[in-house]
């Protein structure tokens, strides 16, 4: 017979204790809250009307519903008052002396068939649980923060963890209108061990100086449909807690990844903690508030005021795929005279034709007006011929990711090209400097990744070799605001931004599938409902293409030759075997009949 709970007990009401008492108590519970003394519970009040507040006046909540969820959540400093919960959930702060010594206390407090869980986000259930005198009724209850906004609660089992506690607390997770996933304990569960190293790869990046905070943040935004940046989001999270996280998940795992960046510890010892300091990565308007302010690292233009920026009118595209294709169209959108190469001009032929596809379906939205069509069409010229890139003022390459095939077209277009013409290719993951090394003109050359489908995506990562003259950097940036794009600096490093931290992520995910942690399915759930991400790490493996990850994967563990980088083998095998995701119909999942 399965368990009821009806009176909940929390103890602490920080932010998090807070909404966790706020989810039971929407759900009609009884919530009984035990923390240090009455400041603390005055302050968790005020977490719980404010909540109630805004839903009200979002309409999602009567002022009757509200002043009811609030009685409904009694409040006490004595953890000897929990006598009487049939749940109790520990969500006081990060630290495994403190939470021990909670679980221990309750043990003697609570009835011997109460459930006793922990909220923590990363420490071990494990070590909870052997604190008390019934190891197998402890549970790790991870709630996401904001709780009464996020749905994802993950449900951490230990290896004694009775099996109908288990399946008691999904039911009853269920019922809070929450979306539950049952997983192993190690640390950072499914999305803090996921998130985390992401955003520790992040924090290296900046302390290395490879890009500035702001393009950090926008390139993950743009590129990848992230609600927040790294970099943002670790100063909502809380460096310290960050930190706190990382450390513990590094013990446990012992994997590079996790190490936290030196740069953390000394902007948590500095008192730099994000939001709640006031300052983190980014100044804010004061402590606890979201508007960022300018201070000295905000950069004052993207463009690069001090810097000429070169005249670009005219513009050659070598390629007629889809991505060479739609860079044909947004730049030919923009007012400018394109030329696109193909191999073949029934190749140039069925590149131009798509295009006019895709502005039909424009102007059937109606982003575009017949006229606005017609005038971008005319500007739009196909050829064979690399000699007919001679007047042009900026050359794009999209062809196949072959650095051998980029080579030859470069040294080609640098006998064609006029003096002063830039040279740039839209490469994912290659070398720009293997393609500049091709020319006799290297300051010329650039990357300009644009991202698939390049009509709508609005990144350009501006991608700088060793030898890229600084004005041409600049005329990077000012052409691709000019065609109503995000531009995004960095240099010539394998992966650039976003592939260099999506890719380690996806392939995190990947092993936590072959180390049989979680399901495909959870770890999805997880990351989309936990994160808010758009994609959980399979469906967007499976999207990209197997394959196109593996190479990319190869490309980053080549460059920086650590093991964390290394691909998992289980997506090495799937490749092999042939199963590259959607467009095969076997992936992750299998997709035909669908």
């Amino acid at each position: 017979m399965s368990r009821e709970f009806r009176t909940v007990g929390v103890v602490g009401m920080g932010t998090m204790g807070a909404g966790i008492a706020e989810v039971f108590a929407r759900s009609g519970l009884r919530v009984i809250v035990a923390e240090l003394d009455e400041s603390a519970i005055a302050r968790g009040r005020a977490h719980v009307e404010t909540s109630a507040r805004r839903a009200i006046e979002r309409g999602k909540m009567t002022g009757e519903a509200a002043a009811e969820l609030v009685d409904r959540i009694v409040t006490t400093t004595s953890l000897a008052d929990l006598a009487e919960v049939d749940l109790v959930v520990e969500a006081v702060p990060e630290n495994l002396e403190l939470k021990a010594s909670i679980f221990a206390e309750l043990d003697k407090v609570v009835r011997p068939d109460v459930v006793m869980a922990s909220n923590t986000s990363a420490l071990s259930i494990t070590e909870l649980s052997v604190r008390t005198g019934r190891p197998g009724k402890v549970i790790g209850m991870h709630f996401f923060n904001p709780a009464p906004v996020l749905k994802l609660v993950e449900l951490v089992r230990t290896v004694v963890t009775e099996p109908d506690v288990i399946e008691d607390l999904r039911a009853f997770t269920e019922s809070l209108g929450k979306v539950p996933v049952v997983i192993r304990d190690r640390a950072g569960f499914i999305a803090n061990a996921l998130l985390f190293g992401y955003l520790n790869h992040a924090a290296r990046m900046y302390e290395s100086q490879y890009a500035s905070r702001e393009d950090l943040d926008a390139a993950m935004r743009y590129g990848c449909g992230y609600p927040m940046g790294p970099l943002a989001l670790l100063d909502l999270i809380g460096l310290d807690t960050a930190y706190e996280i990382l450390d513990t998940m590094y013990r446990q795992s012992r994997n590079q990844m996790h190490a936290p960046t030196p740069l953390l510890k000394q902007m948590t010892t500095a008192g730099l903690l994000g939001r709640k300091s006031g300052r983190g990565f980014y100044t804010y308007e004061q402590p606890h508030s979201s508007k960022v302010v300018p201070d000295s690292a905000t950069p004052v233009s993207t463009a690069g005021d001090d810097v000429a920026v070169r005249d670009v009118a005219r513009v050659g595209v070598v390629g007629t795929g889809t991505m060479a294709s739609g860079i044909v169209e947004v730049l030919a959108r923009a007012g400018l005279d394109v030329i696109v190469r193909g191999r073949s001009d029934s190749r140039v032929a069925s590149s131009i034709s798509g295009i006019r596809k895709s502005l039909d379906k424009a102007v059937v939205r109606g982003r575009v007006t017949e006229q606005e069509r017609d005038a971008t069409l005319g500007r739009i010229t196909g050829t064979t011929r690399l000699e007919d890139f001679a007047d042009v003022d900026l050359v794009v390459e999209a062809i196949a990711e072959e650095i051998d095939l980029k080579r030859a077209v470069f040294a080609a277009l640098d006998e064609v090209c006029k003096p002063g013409a830039i040279l740039a290719t839209t490469t994912s993951s290659l070398p720009v400097m293997e393609c500049a090394a091709a020319t006799t003109r290297p300051a010329d050359v650039l990357g300009l990744h644009f991202f698939n489908p390049a009509p709508v995506m609005k990144l350009v990562e501006v991608v700088s070799t060793i030898t890229t003259a600084p004005d041409v950097a600049a005329t990077g940036l000012a052409l691709c605001e000019r065609l109503g794009k995000v531009p995004v600096s960095c240099r010539d490093r394998a992966g650039f931004i976003v592939n260099a931290l999506l890719f380690p992520y996806l392939n995190d995910a990947v092993k936590m599938l072959e180390a049989h942690y979680a399901t495909v399915d959870d770890i999805d759930a997880a990351m989309k409902t936990g994160c808010a991400l758009p994609m959980g790490p399979f469906e967007l493996l499976d999207v990209v293409g197997l394959d196109v990850a593996l190479a990319i994967e190869r490309s980053l563990f080549q460059e920086f030759r650590q093991s964390g980088f290394a691909p998992a083998p289980l997506l090495e095998h799937l490749v092999t075997a042939g199963r590259l995701g959607r467009k095969v119909g076997h992936g992750f999942r299998d997709y035909n009949g669908r």
